[in-house]
Parts: structure tokens; sequence; C-alpha cells
């Protein structure tokens, strides 16, 4: 087939009868509510590192590495908290569970504001952690529940872009918040930041208590009919649960290679992502060594980092969808990335006077946004290669690789990330180089497997009628 033709084949993709419609329905009901839940996830965890160069630093007197302690805190809890919350969704419907648990973290967002000291952050960015931790890896269940292998990765790259566009959006709401209401009712900026990001929240989760679809097989959505409910169960291969609290279970867990293949390729991957996800650009002009930033330069000039990930994962999700499935491909580029914009500020700090050095510095780390592709790439891999698992085993799966992340995450930041470290993170610099080897080198372990179990799969006979139905229907263009 030739280049053209599969480019016509992608954007042109035939469905079942009323398959179309369905898809736009799914779109549109668990896209909305999975991306607004992402971005106020995000708009909340990015408003720390907003408010911390926006006087909340100075207003409660935070030495050393404090900030970073906060962070670790809201690991801690993010990790206690994925595995319990997926496996939850087996027994609790999303439809509750997640708008319940956006209710939380909302009112701990609120409750931030009133804090006067690093320590009850740290406190409240506990068990905020622990009520976020339902949304990433929950959401990307979900969509392995809907979506068919064709359709996964743009969707994931949708979802993942919403929580880029919160961080990115978080700088500018607080250069407004600031500029408008700072010092308003005895309140500073920073907190005033706090309070408007979780009101921003609830009409979220209200939202998604009234018309989240749940899962094919429990859905009660009032929009779709009972033909469109057999539709959205048929798209989907059909797996046999079995018990999923028995030795057993756990046992095939921990000895297979899915799940400890997926686990520490996303511990690497979420490594690459450290010098976005830590906020790197703005510790870096807050401690620049020769030029003062005002608050609002502090708060827009990094949201440049979060516009680049969101055009890197869209471009990645839809490439790798064309390309039939090949995520593994992210993990060559963002190997590049790493290796390349660790040298690049590695060799600006050698002359950090130089207004050429600090031009250096933006650019690095407005290519480094580029790695947050691996998200949406490497989970939608994950969800194609156990496609074919039981439902309970691909949700322990999912949430193990974000447990194994943020696990290592809690103190890798402390380590090579430090606030104390700024500007120049050396050692985080040559930590980046040694993590992007590493994926590049897992990554191509990983895809040989994946594909040679594909293979498997092929000659068994398991995945040619879900195939067929990949965009090689017959009866409906889409």
């Amino acid at each position: 087939m030739t280049s053209m033709a599969k480019l016509r084949q992608y954007f042109h993709s035939e469905y079942q009868p009323g398959e179309r419609a369905l898809v736009r329905k799914i779109d549109f009901f668990i896209l909305t509510f999975c991306c607004l839940s992402y971005f106020t996830n995000y708009l909340d965890r990015s408003n720390l590192a907003n408010a911390y160069v926006s006087g909340m630093k100075e207003d409660l007197g935070f030495v050393g590495d404090q900030y970073n302690q906060i962070n670790t805190c809201f690991t801690v809890g993010y990790v206690i908290g994925q595995i319990p919350a997926n496996m939850s969704l087996q027994y609790v419907r999303p439809r509750l569970f997640f708008p319940s648990m956006m209710l939380i973290w909302a009112g701990l967002t609120m409750v931030t504001a009133s804090v006067h000291a690093p320590g009850s952050i740290m406190a409240i960015r506990f068990f905020q952690g622990i009520a976020e931790a339902t949304t990433f890896v929950g959401t990307h269940y979900i969509l392995g529940s809907w979506y068919t292998e064709r359709e996964l990765g743009k969707r994931s790259g949708i979802f993942t872009a919403s929580g880029l566009a919160g961080t990115m959006i978080g700088g500018f709401i607080q250069t407004g918040i600031y500029s408008s209401l700072h010092n308003r009712q005895g309140l500073t900026g920073w907190r005033w930041l706090f309070i408007i990001d979780g009101l921003i929240t609830v009409p979220v989760a209200v939202y998604g208590y009234v018309f989240f679809p749940d899962t094919p097989r429990t859905t009660t959505a009032f929009y779709l009919t009972e033909e469109e409910k057999a539709l959205a169960v048929s798209r989907v291969p059909t797996v046999e649960d079995k018990s999923p609290i028995s030795w057993a279970f756990f046992k095939k867990v921990f000895t297979s290679w899915l799940f400890w293949g997926f686990v520490i390729l996303w511990i690497i991957a979420g490594e690459t992502e450290s010098f976005s996800s830590n906020a790197l650009l703005s510790l870096y002009l807050k401690s620049h060594p020769v030029n003062e930033y005002t608050v609002s330069q502090l708060n827009n000039y990094p949201t440049g980092v979060p516009a680049v990930g969101i055009i890197s994962t869209l471009f990645w999700a839809t490439l790798t969808d064309f390309l039939s499935g090949k995520r593994f491909l992210v993990g060559y580029f963002i190997g590049i990335t790493g290796i390349a914009t660790s040298a690049m500020i590695l060799v600006a700090s050698k002359d950090p006077t130089n207004p050429a050095s600090t031009a250096i510095v933006f650019g690095a780390y407005y290519w480094a946004g580029s790695v947050y592709a691996c998200q949406a790439t490497f989970f939608a891999w994950a969800n194609d290669a156990l496609r074919y698992e039981e439902h309970m085993f691909r949700a322990v799966v999912l949430a193990g690789m974000n447990v194994g992340s943020n696990a290592v995450n809690a103190w890798w930041s402390i380590l090579f990330y430090g606030a104390s470290m700024a500007p120049w993170f050396k050692r985080g610099m040559w930590a980046m180089i040694a993590c992007s080897i590493a994926l590049a080198v897992w990554t191509g372990g990983l895809s040989y497997l994946t594909r040679k179990d594909e293979q498997r799969l092929e000659a068994e006979g398991a995945i040619s009628s879900t195939r067929s139905r990949d965009g090689k229907g017959t009866s409906e263009e889409a």
C-alpha cells in the first residue's frame, strides 16, 4: 500500500453501521469530562510552582529544598493511591468515583489558601496526591475500555494535552490574579490562586456525576441506545475476568514481563520529564545569575514549556496511530532530546553571565517540553499490548506504571533537582543524559517483546476479528 493510500485510509476509516455516531457520542461525553478533569488536575498541581515564584516563598519563609519536599509529599500520596484507585474502578462506578475524588482535591486546593507554614502545605499535598491518583491512570483504563487500537493514540494525546494546557494556563491565571486580586480582602495573590483553582474544579465534577458513561459493560448513560451499548461492547475484545483478589492473580501480575516491562519503561520515561515536572525553568529564572524578572515574567515565560508539550503530544499520538501503533518510536525521540537539552544547559553554565547563555537555556527547556509526548504514547502502547488481558490485570499494570514512576520521582527530584541547586542543576543534567540512554535501550528491548507477543496472538487467531473492525469495516465510512 502506498503512503498516499495509507493516508487516505487513516482519515477515511470505515465503520460498522451506527459506529460512527457511537464514537462521536463517547468522544464528546468521555473526552470532555476526562480532559476537563485532567486540566483542573494539572491546574491544581502547577499552582504550587506559580505561587512559589509569586510571593509564597517569601511569605511563608521557605528554606533549602522545602519546595521539593512538598512535591515529594504529594508524590508519596499519589503513589499510595494509584493501584487502589484503579482496582476500585472494578467495584465503584467511575461516574461516581472520579467526580467524588475531584471534589476532595478541589476542597484541599482551596484549604491551601489558609496556610501559614510550608509544613501545612506538605500535609495538604499528601492527601491531595491520594485524591488525584484516580485521574491519570484511571482515565487511561477507561480510554482502553472504549476505544479500538486505531482510535486510542489520538484520544490519549488529547487527554494528555489537556493536562499540559492546565499547566500552561495556570501561569497566565496567576498573572491575572496577581494583578487584579493581590491584597484584595486581605489576601495575597498567591492565596487567591488556590481558591480560584479549587472553585474551577467543582462544576467539572458535577458534570461528571451526570454525564460520564462508566465502561461499555456497565454503562447506563441515557444518551446511548441499547443498540449503541451492545455495539460498544462488541468493539473491544471480550475478556473473561477472573477473581482479582487472589494469590494467583498477584502472582500473575508480578511474574509477568508485561508488568515489569511497562513499569520500568515508565519509571525511566517519567524521569525524562524532570525538567518540566520540577519547574526547572521557573527556578532558573528565580535564581538567574544576572537578570531580575518580574512576577508576570516568572509566571508567563515558563508557559512555553507545556505549549511545546501540547504540540509534541498531539503530533506523536497522531503519527503513531497512523503508523499502526508504533509507539516505541517516541522512546528514541525522547532519548535524543534528553541528551541534547542536557548538553545545551551544561554548555550554558560554563559562561553564565553571557546573554547567549540565557537564550540557550530557554531553548533547551522549551525543547525539553516535547518529552511530554511519552505520556500519551506509552500508556496507549501499554493499552495496546494489554488489550487481550483481563481487565483487572490491565488496570493494575497501568496503575503500576505510574506507581513505579512516582515512587522513584519522590526522591529523584530532591537528589537531582532540588531548589537549592538552581540555577544550573548540573547533577540533574548528567542524570538526564543517563536516563535518556537507558530509555532508548529499554524501548528497543520492549518493542521486540511486544512485537513477538503480537505475532503469537496473530498466529492463534486472537486478534484478527478486532483488527478487521479497527478501520477496515465494510459499511459506514467515517
